[in-house]
């Protein structure tokens, strides 16, 4: 199975404010910048309980018909979300066999700290960080503390007329 990252931050690292507002991030405004690529390429959203009530309020909704996994120790009152939308709870490794015996083979882990999670178990394979020209100066950084080094190989940098640059990277120590 292969797990991913696309995410955008502010120069300085933060993927929202610190109460988790992303008003920042400009609109697409018709500039693709390989989103839709990379959504199409992917079959299930593994997302944190913050991120998914964040984008609750977004519309239209932006997956699709694709499967929604929200990770949460906590009940979730998932009837405002559309689609396949489902909860689940337990260790990343956990979430990966689950969803492996489920059928899935292409996850895209969004949220801040079920990023870190999956990154701190080394279950990411790529990461795509878009950064938007802007300072916040305080917020919900993009990664956090980690027990070791996570090595990365550079695979490609995008530059768009917005401003925003786009770099993949593939992750090299893995479990």
């Amino acid at each position: 199975m292969k797990a991913s990252v696309f995410i955008g931050t502010s120069l300085d690292g933060f993927i929202a404010r610190p109460n988790g507002a992303l008003d920042f991030l400009p609109e697409n405004g018709g500039e693709p910048h390989g989103y839709t690529e990379f959504i199409a390429a992917v079959d299930t959203i593994v997302i944190g309980r913050k991120t998914f009530e964040t984008v609750l309020t977004m519309t239209p909704w932006p997956y699709a018909e694709k499967r929604v996994v929200v990770l949460s120790t906590k009940p979730i009152d998932l009837t405002a979300a559309q689609g396949k939308v489902e909860q689940l709870s337990g260790s990343p490794e956990e979430i990966v066999k689950k969803l492996a015996a489920t059928g899935a083979k292409h996850l895209y882990i969004d949220g801040g700290i079920t990023i870190q999670n999956f990154l701190r178990a080394g279950l990411i394979q790529r990461l795509t960080v878009t950064r938007v020209p802007v300072l916040i100066g305080e917020g919900i950084p993009l990664f956090g503390a980690l027990p070791k080094d996570i090595h990365l190989r550079h695979l490609a940098t995008r530059h768009y007329k917005s401003g925003l640059v786009s770099t993949d990277y593939e992750v090299l120590n893995q479990k």
